[in-house]
């Protein structure tokens, strides 16, 4: 049937068309077959980026396309700089993307640790801990509201058998101390099972003989972590982090649906504050400058991150 086929393309393609895949060296026909999907990515993400540029020096508002649009130069970028709105979001990004990042490689290379020492059972229960990344964001989102309510909430109950606190006082969502915790919990319980399977391939990486030689030299298990796990795997762990660290600074949906930036403002990210701006405001060109700084910034510090990362690599 396979051949059938072949030969049927082969004489339907144009002789001098024919002549000339079949003088074509391998590496040309891999860029035959790859130009269609790098073209439709150059569509798909170079254009938006380019747009969102031009828009960010204009004072452009969705709402209104017939409005005339003026050139208003770098006003929007210093309107962002000198906002103290914008810097609380800010600050409250930072605030999501350290404890995150710090509960779940902490909280995930333990995991990793524990499954690759290869227990009984280790699979049944990867696969177990594995189950919240699998999930949507969406179903994530409200499966947490609804544990975290204080009157039928399972999440309260738990707390107040700990604590002794009445479950109608534990209010996770609306309290403005706990508001924040209660996402990062939330984000932690879902991506903590990526960061564990990045830092069990690390684990997995390690050739046994080491710990052989470890062993004749009569070095302790501590001395071995120290000395052999945790350097070795550290590549995989600064890669966990630069990954989780992207994502969790881009967070808009488990925010958006635990607590919509409330109560108040207290949980109002960079992106919540982008999507007010641009589809509450509709200042256009207001909130395209602020995607274009977040964009920057995201960049740089990557690029700073992945060198560092180069450098820890080549030890």
């Amino acid at each position: 049937m396979l051949n059938r086929t072949a030969d049927g393309v082969a004489r339907a393609t144009p002789e001098p068309l024919a002549r000339r895949v079949r003088g074509m060296s391998d590496k040309g026909l891999a860029w035959l077959f790859i130009s269609p999907t790098i073209l439709l990515l150059l569509a798909i993400n170079i254009f938006p980026l380019i747009w969102a540029i031009q828009l960010s020096f204009t004072n452009y508002r969705a709402n209104r396309p017939n409005e005339l649009v003026k050139n208003v130069g770098l006003s929007n970028y210093q309107r962002i700089l000198n906002d103290p709105d914008i810097w609380i979001a800010m600050q409250t990004t930072a605030h999501f993307v350290f404890w995150t990042i710090v509960l779940q490689t902490l909280i995930g290379f333990s995991l990793a640790y524990l499954i690759d020492r290869k227990f009984r059972g280790h699979a049944f229960w990867t696969t177990i801990i594995l189950v919240p990344m699998m999930l949507s964001p969406a179903v994530v989102g409200n499966f947490w509201r609804f544990l975290y309510q204080p009157q039928i909430g399972l999440f309260a109950y738990a707390v107040s058998f700990v604590t002794g606190i009445p479950p109608t006082q534990i209010e996770m969502l609306s309290n403005v101390s706990l508001a924040p915790w209660s996402i990062i919990i939330v984000d932690t319980w879902m991506w903590t099972p990526y960061v564990m399977l990045i830092c069990l391939a690390g684990l997995r990486s390690i050739p046994e003989y080491i710990y052989e030689a470890a062993e004749v030299d009569r070095a302790s298990n501590w001395r071995q972590f120290w000395s052999i796990t945790l350097p070795m795997a550290l590549p995989f762990i600064m890669l966990a982090v630069l990954f989780r660290g992207i994502e969790n600074f881009k967070m808009f949906d488990m925010v958006n649906l635990l607590t919509g930036g409330g109560p108040g403002s207290t949980t109002e990210v960079a992106s919540i504050t982008l999507k007010r701006q641009a589809f509450e405001s509709w200042r256009t060109g207001y909130s395209s400058a602020f995607a274009i700084i977040l964009f920057v910034a995201v960049f740089g510090l990557a690029n700073i991150y992945v060198k560092a990362l180069n450098k820890v690599k080549q030890r």
